[in-house]
């Protein structure tokens, strides 16, 4: 018998040989030695152990890894499989469950254990609705055929437990030592928590539009100018950043301290004083107590913020069912006639700061197609903000200019100008970003409604200024012909 043997040398090296040893017998029969063979196989056993840990690599990542990644041969069968993946199969597909139960014997009305390997040799159509199995079906034969892989496909999948999930889906080919494609590898990332997001979110935006079809000019004459579907941005950003925290508050370490305490039921003072897990736990709740303080704090103050973008939004839909004029309809417009009505509704706080109103206005500018309440909703805004700044000035002249002109490329530009206090060069690359603003009482949702609004128009939404006390340009272009979508 062959034995497979270490030798390690004088010179540290290490080596490894397969030796086979016999007794060694004269002419009568009589054990006069040994003989043995010995075959150097070093480089088989390296390459046995690089295997291994090539395997043991493996195995750590199908085994913690909470996507589903998995192995199919040709035939779209599974050969491999993580561990997250046959446990949600186990727990919600019936035909899985049952094979769990049969092989661990676990009895119908009780949930059957992990079965490692459980999905080997089935296939899709085992797991999911027809559809669903159909087209991932072909996608991998595809694969197989072209080698072209699947990068990042947004995937639907009906479950015989009736759920639906929704998975961002990335397979590529499974090829062999010389390069034959003997299958394909897949990765699965579990998104059914964000579409259920979007959905819902999409379906109170929904409602929100359809709410402001009956928003009119007396929206603007309110001064309630700001766009819902911005707010509703805010409070997605708000919803993740809470959703985030909690995600980020890691509780499984916590989870062990009372199953430790009951180990050592009776031992208590010597296990708090002596063991090293032990003496760790107060620490460990100090600093866990001080973490959910940190939490709580963060997620009461975005929760505050939640609640304003709520009463903004609830604000906006109780004013907008005042009226009965249809927003979002696409028309032709009078640009002049649309930078009066703005000016007329700020026509009273304009007096009141003594603003004086210039208008220089290039002849024949054509009407253009555009919707007119977005539009309005701009100007009264940017009109609004230059009053802010020449009443902030402490100038004499307070000087507001109104400026239109045709562009290249079949656009239309409005410049409104003022000599106020003008803005520091830092803040032209962030007034235009979600809640900034200089003003005590402001928001920050107008400016940067107001860019979204340009730019779903087709347009843009620009700042200038030279400086503090310098005074600032904002301009609006606006192409003359809606963009096609």
């Amino acid at each position: 018998m062959a034995n497979l043997e270490k030798e390690t040398h004088k010179d540290g090296r290490v080596t490894w040989c397969l030796t086979s040893k016999l007794p060694w017998y004269d002419k009568n029969g009589n054990i006069v030695g040994t003989f043995g063979i010995s075959r150097d196989c070093t480089e088989l056993v390296l390459l046995q152990q690089r295997l291994a840990y090539e395997e043991q690599l493996l195995r750590t990542l199908l085994d913690n890894v909470p996507d589903s990644i998995y192995f199919k041969d040709r035939e779209s069968r599974f050969v491999r499989v993580s561990r997250s993946k046959e446990e949600k199969e186990i727990r919600r597909c019936p035909k899985v469950r049952a094979l769990a139960a049969q092989r661990t014997n676990t009895p119908p009305d009780q949930e059957p254990p992990y079965v490692p390997g459980i999905l080997v040799g089935l296939t899709d159509f085992d797991l999911i609705d027809e559809e669903s199995a159909r087209a991932a079906y072909e996608d991998e034969q595809r694969i197989i055929a072209t080698g072209e892989p699947i990068i990042g496909k947004v995937e639907k999948q009906e479950h015989p437990d009736g759920s639906v999930t929704w998975s961002i889906t990335t397979k590529v080919p499974w090829r062999d030592a010389d390069g034959n494609i003997i299958g394909i590898v897949g990765i699965s990332k579990d998104i059914t928590r964000l579409k259920e997001a979007e959905q819902e979110l999409e379906k109170v935006h929904k409602q929100l539009v359809e709410a402001s079809r009956w928003a009119g000019m007396a929206e603007v004459a309110t001064d309630v100018l700001h766009n819902v579907g911005n707010v509703l941005t805010s409070v997605n950003i708000s919803c993740a950043l809470v959703a985030e925290r909690v995600q980020q508050m890691d509780l499984s370490n916590l989870a062990r301290i009372p199953e430790l305490i009951s180990q050592n039921m009776g031992r208590l003072d010597e296990f708090f004083a002596s063991d090293p897990k032990g003496r760790r736990i107060p620490e460990y709740l100090v600093a866990v107590a001080r973490t959910f303080a940190e939490q709580k704090e963060f997620i009461q103050k975005e929760l505050a913020r939640l609640r304003q973008y709520i009463d903004h939004i609830k604000e906006i839909v109780a004013m907008q069912q005042n009226y009965a004029k249809v927003a979002g309809v696409i028309e032709k417009i009078d640009v002049t006639q649309l930078i009066d009505d703005a000016l007329r509704v700020n026509e009273a706080a304009l007096q009141r700061h003594d603003v004086k109103v210039v208008r220089e206005i290039e002849p024949g500018i054509p009407e253009i197609l555009v919707d007119k309440h977005k539009v309005l909703q701009i100007l009264v805004n940017l009109i609004r903000n230059a009053k802010y700044a020449l009443s902030e000035s402490g100038k004499s002249e307070r000087l507001l200019t109104i400026r239109v002109r045709r562009v290249e490329g079949d656009n239309v530009q409005i410049q409104v100008i003022d000599n106020g206090i003008g803005i520091p060069p830092e803040n032209l690359t962030k007034i235009f970003s979600h809640g900034f603003t200089t003003k005590k009482d402001g928001h920050g949702f107008g400016l940067h409604s107001s860019a979204l609004a340009a730019r779903d128009m087709g347009g843009t939404l620009v700042a200038w200024s030279d400086g503090p006390g310098k005074g600032a340009t904002f301009t609006l272009t606006l192409p003359m012909q809606p963009p096609k979508r």
